[in-house]
């Protein structure tokens, strides 16, 4: 096999309409039909659809995560989650070409890559001989490749041009691969269309991608080295945000967690998303399942829904949120901390005395329609729906479902059973890496039409939102020395949260790079950001939690040897990254 039938992977994708692993519906009536608009609808369909899959909890998505300081997943109990290693890897910095945290995640962003490359593949010819629906698919997919690339150059630190399947992909790295990118993205802003909604890439998604380009441009010119903000890239970057927030096509949303439940397909602030809506064969709700306790049922129409004991935040994480606001509770004082959905009765609220073993009464009632579990950051002991011996949820005489204080499962017969309760200390000692240790992560509704929290979720995954571009325009105000607008910015974000008034964050009244940088934290945990903000910020060597690497060379992850081994039979095609 010659170089030019691998897209790196292993895996040629040549026909993209005829693809199998995929069968998306196409979520835009206009594709559909039959002849030319159903060849459109094919061939963008597998490579928006990938999408889900590439930002899996076990791919591109885990990554970002488990690299940061947001994020640890110990060996649960030693039972669950180890995996060979590769999320404790990944969490110290000490990961290898061989983890398979690392290779997946390069395996379906390159699988995705190859999706729109053969999608652009089918529609350019369409395109130049008229087809005006295959013009527009041509520039999302032009766009979809530029974003994927980069992905690419983030945790690579290379980008791939390829304008057709059959040809040798030109590996581009540093100033030339940000070229190319910003080229794509510039090739289409001012034609791709306007208003296809967040599931599909628009003229403010591409917007949106060119000012991250920018913000990241002097990490992405020198990796390991000090980034040098230059003035014209931070232009550039208020230049876009002003573009999208004068638009007057978004409006940031004044319940913060309605950007993550199932219906935030309509959500104003979204722009950039994988639309799921229960159409994807691969759709999926792994964001929402996979911090949650493993004993926690969080759909009362679904007994098959739990979460999966993953990842919880790390020690210092959290602890951003109390240096932030003191002796306030961070989910007094922040509306995007933490939401009560599940409001427990007040003579029930005291557990004093109250054990797994006494509380057949300490129970109230609540229908299937009713039940939510509480958003943001879970602390303490958990309520929620239990099980008798026969597999069913217990039942209330008058209707409705019992909700109890979560048994913690694994210690029965232990001869002192207990209540999950998450508890700040995790670590990967035999204490700390217990199941129910960690605070933990409950941004995404577990979807409605999800059997199982899992698959046929309905609820968006985020990729692209206004608040983010709020904190973009900032930190590029910050570096040019305007603090006052800077300043503006953020405040203008914090009192958007308003739709609990008693938790809408307050003005600041100062602002530096360390505030700002703890306010992205703040608004954009768990989406898979917060990797790309630590290196651009400067903390990425810092300690943390299990991890004391300051190598800077593990601001990129290492090419698989896999992909380089797929390519030995081209001399010096595929290089290393540094320290691997």
């Amino acid at each position: 096999m010659t170089i030019k039938h691998i897209v790196l992977t292993g895996i040629l994708i040549v026909a993209i309409a005829g693809c199998d692993v995929l069968n998306e519906e196409v979520l835009d009536e206009s594709l559909t039909g039959g002849g030319q608009a159903e060849t459109i609808s094919g061939s963008i369909a597998p490579a928006y659809g990938q999408l889900a899959w590439t930002w899996r909890h076990t791919n591109y998505f885990g990554l970002q995560e488990i690299a940061s300081d947001e994020a640890i997943l110990p060996y649960r109990g030693g039972t669950d989650w180890f995996d060979g290693g590769k999320f404790i890897a990944v969490h110290q910095h000490l990961m290898t070409p061989g983890n398979d945290l690392v290779s997946s995640s390069w395996n379906e962003v390159t699988r995705n890559l190859s999706r729109a490359v053969g999608a652009i593949e089918v529609l350019r010819p369409l395109s130049e001989s008229g087809n005006g629906e295959a013009t527009e698919a041509l520039h999302e997919m032009v766009a979809l490749r530029a974003y994927l690339n980069m992905l690419m150059l983030d945790s690579w630190g290379l980008a791939f041009e390829k304008e057709t399947t059959d040809e040798t992909s030109r590996l581009l790295r540093g100033q030339e691969a940000i070229d190319y990118i910003q080229s794509e993205l510039e090739s289409v802003v001012d034609v791709i269309n306007t208003s296809r909604g967040p599931g599909r890439l628009t003229q403010g998604a591409v917007w949106g991608l060119l000012a991250r380009l920018h913000l990241n441009s002097a990490v992405y010119r020198d990796p390991y080295g000090t980034p040098d903000f230059r003035s014209e890239d931070m232009l550039k970057v208020i230049e876009y945000s002003d573009n999208i927030i004068n638009s007057g096509s978004y409006s940031l949303s004044s319940e913060y967690f309605d950007m993550f439940n199932d219906s935030n397909t309509g959500s104003s602030e979204l722009i950039f998303a994988v639309d799921q809506r229960g159409v994807l064969r691969n759709e999926h709700n792994r964001w929402a399942y996979w911090s949650l306790a493993g004993d926690l049922y969080p759909r009362l129409e679904h007994p098959s829904a739990d979460g999966t004991d993953g990842p919880a935040a790390t020690p210092e994480f959290y602890q951003n949120w109390v240096d932030a606001y003191g002796s306030v509770d961070p989910a007094d004082a922040d509306a995007r901390f933490y939401k009560k959905e599940l409001f427990i009765p007040e003579d029930l609220q005291d557990l004093n005395g109250v054990t797994p073993e006494n509380d057949e009464d300490h129970y109230f009632c609540i229908s299937a329609e009713e039940f939510e579990i509480d958003k943001g950051i879970l602390r303490d002991i958990i309520w929620g729906p239990r099980k008798g011996t026969d597999g069913n949820f217990l039942t209330c005489a008058e209707g409705g479902f019992r909700i109890y204080p979560v048994i913690h499962t694994r210690t029965r017969g232990s001869g002192n059973t207990e209540y999950v309760n998450h508890t700040l200390s995790i670590d990967f000692t035999n204490e700390g890496r217990l199941h129910n240790t960690g605070y933990r992560f409950s941004k995404y509704q577990c979807s409605r039409t999800s059997s199982n929290c899992n698959r046929f979720s309905s609820v968006d995954l985020v990729l692209l939102r206004l608040g983010e571009v709020y904190l973009n325009r900032a930190e590029a105000k910050l570096r040019n020395g305007d603090a006052a607008g800077a300043l503006s910015d953020v405040n203008t974000l914090r009192s958007a949260r308003n739709a609990r008034p008693d938790q809408t964050p307050t003005a600041l009244s100062s602002l530096d790079l360390d505030i700002l940088y703890r306010e992205r934290g703040f608004e954009l945990y768990w989406e898979g950001l917060r990797r790309t903000d630590q290196i651009r910020f400067g903390t990425y060597e810092e300690p943390w939690t299990e991890k004391t690497s300051s190598d800077v060379s593990k601001r990129l992850f290492p090419i698989p040897q896999s992909a380089i081994d797929g390519a030995s039979n081209v001399e010096g095609y595929l290089l290393q990254n540094e320290g691997y």
